[in-house]
C-alpha cells in the first residue's frame, strides 16, 4: 500500500508538532501547515520529504492553496488533522472583549471549518473517493475551566462540526472523529498555569497532573491508521487523576 497523505494544521508546536512527527515515523507523507515557516521546518527537521506550506487557517485563499499544493505534489489527501487553535483570553461572558472573542473563534472554529471544507471537497473529487478528518477538540468540549468562555464555546462547536462532517461525508466515504485531550504537556499548559497551580471552580489553585504529549500523538495516529470501514467517533485522553471527572 502506498503511503497515506496527511495534512496537519498547527504543525509548528504543541500537539500538532507531536502528531506530525508521529505520523512521519509511522510512514505517512505529511504536509505541515501553520503560520510560522521556521517552526514548521523545525518540526520536520529530520524529514526533508515533508511538505512545508505556511498557512493562516483563517484566510480562505491560503487554505485553498494548501490543499491544492498537496494535491499537486502527492495527488490526494487521505487524512486531515484539524488542529490549529488558540486558548484565547481568560475571561467570563461578562468580561470578554468582542475583538478577543472573534479572534479566537476565527482560529478555533472558522479555521477548522475552512480546512474541513477544503479537505472534503478534495476527498470528494479524488479517485478513489474518501478520507478521514480528525478534529482536535478538548476536554473543554465536555467541561469548561473557569474564565474560558470563548475557548469552551469554540470546542463545543467543534463537536457539532465533527458530527456534521461525519454525516454529510457518508455518501463519499469520508469519516470524521474528534479527540479531546486533557493536560498533555505543551506550551498551552504553561499558559494555563497547570504546572504551577491552575484555577479551579471553587476559586482555589491546584497543581494538576499532566502527561506526555507523545501519548496523545499516538492516539491520533491510531485514529488515522484505521481502515475506511471503521472510525473512532470520539476519544478522550487525559492525564490520570486530573480534576475532570466527578466533582474535581
Amino acid at each position: 500500500m502506498s503511503a497515506r497523505i496527511a495534512v496537519v494544521t498547527g504543525a509548528g508546536s504543541g500537539i500538532g508538532r507531536a502528531v506530525t512527527r508521529e505520523m512521519l515515523a509511522a510512514g505517512f507523507r505529511v504536509a505541515l501547515a501553520g503560520r510560522r515557516e521556521d517552526a514548521l521546518r523545525e518540526t520536520a527537521a529530520e524529514h526533508p520529504d515533508a511538505l512545508i506550506v505556511p498557512t493562516d487557517v483563517t484566510v480562505e485563499s491560503e487554505v485553498e492553496a494548501l490543499f491544492a499544493r498537496v494535491v499537486a505534489e502527492w495527488g490526494r489527501v487521505d487524512v486531515l488533522f484539524n488542529n490549529a487553535g488558540a486558548f484565547g483570553p481568560a475571561a467570563s461572558a461578562a468580561d470578554i472583549a468582542l475583538d478577543d472573542w472573534q479572534r479566537t473563534l476565527d482560529v478555533n472554529l472558522t479555521g477548522s471549518l475552512l480546512c474541513a471544507g477544503a479537505a472534503m471537497r478534495t476527498m470528494i473529487a479524488q479517485h478513489p473517493q474518501g478520507g478521514r478528518i480528525i478534529n482536535n477538540g478538548s476536554i473543554s468540549a465536555h467541561v469548561p475551566r473557569p474564565l474560558s468562555v470563548v475557548y469552551t464555546v469554540s470546542k463545543h462547536a467543534i463537536t457539532g462540526l465533527t458530527k456534521s462532517i461525519d454525516l454529510d461525508g457518508r455518501p463519499y466515504g469520508i469519516s470524521a472523529g474528534q479527540i479531546d485531550i486533557g493536560n498533555a504537556r505543551t506550551s498551552i499548559m504553561t499558559e494555563l498555569g497547570v504546572g504551577d497551580g491552575a484555577l479551579q471552580a471553587d476559586g482555589s489553585r491546584r497543581v494538576e497532573p499532566t502527561f506526555d504529549v507523545a501519548d496523545a500523538a499516538r492516539a491520533v495516529v491510531f485514529m488515522a491508521q484505521l481502515p475506511a470501514e471503521s472510525n473512532v467517533a470520539t476519544m478522550t485522553i487525559a492525564a490520570s487523576g486530573m480534576p475532570f471527572g466527578g466533582r474535581g
